[in-house]
């Protein structure tokens, strides 16, 4: 069920986007400047999509026992800020002044515990796949919108999951065309 807000009183919340509330984020510390931003992939079960299993990762409901592959994720609570479908259909789970829990144990530019400062999205897809160009439109224009809310969040300071945690993720993963996505956000900015 889709939760209801009033988003000319919500600056934390993007005004295209189907804010679905997840109960997995907390308080940022409160001397944290959002100032990163993290690029992610998912798809459950892996490498299928179209399905509202993300959806349901995100807000602690989805039914582990629907798929083999859901079992390992019983006890996880994790969440992203943002997810892009591959239509381009855009969600919001977590307030973007709030911390989401998307980015684990993670170091950028020697300062580690990303979540406390970043701001996540989630594309839907997997690393062995193209993104779609509605995703590369829409990451586009959110991004856009993220950067005019916070301006230290340079082009610099946008990385992919990979990069902050690099032992233990692989996402987005080669398919992405970081190249494509910038210039994307450069005729955004324009």
């Amino acid at each position: 069920m889709n939760t209801v807000v009033n988003r000319q009183s919500r600056s934390d919340l993007l005004a295209n986007a189907q804010f679905l509330a997840s109960p997995h984020y907390d308080d940022r510390p409160t001397d944290a400047d959002i100032d990163l931003l993290v690029i992610h992939c998912i798809s459950l079960p892996p490498e299928q999509y179209g399905a509202d299993y993300v959806e349901d990762f995100f807000m602690g409901k989805l039914d582990c026992s629907l798929h083999p592959y859901f079992q390992q994720l019983t006890s996880v609570r994790v969440s992203a800020h943002i997810y892009i479908k591959r239509d381009g259909q855009l969600i919001q789970f977590v307030p973007l002044d709030k911390r989401a829990w998307h980015a684990g144990l993670s170091e950028f530019a020697g300062q580690s515990r990303c979540n406390d400062f970043s701001i996540g999205i989630e594309l839907e897809g997997d690393v062995n796949h193209a993104y779609t160009s509605a995703q590369y439109q829409c990451l586009a224009t959110v991004t856009a919108d993220i950067q005019q809310r916070y301006p230290l969040i340079t082009q610099a300071r946008i990385t992919g999951h990979s990069d902050i945690a690099p032992v233990r993720k692989d996402d987005p993963g080669p398919y992405f065309d970081w190249t494509h996505y910038f210039a994307c956000l450069d005729l955004k900015d324009n």
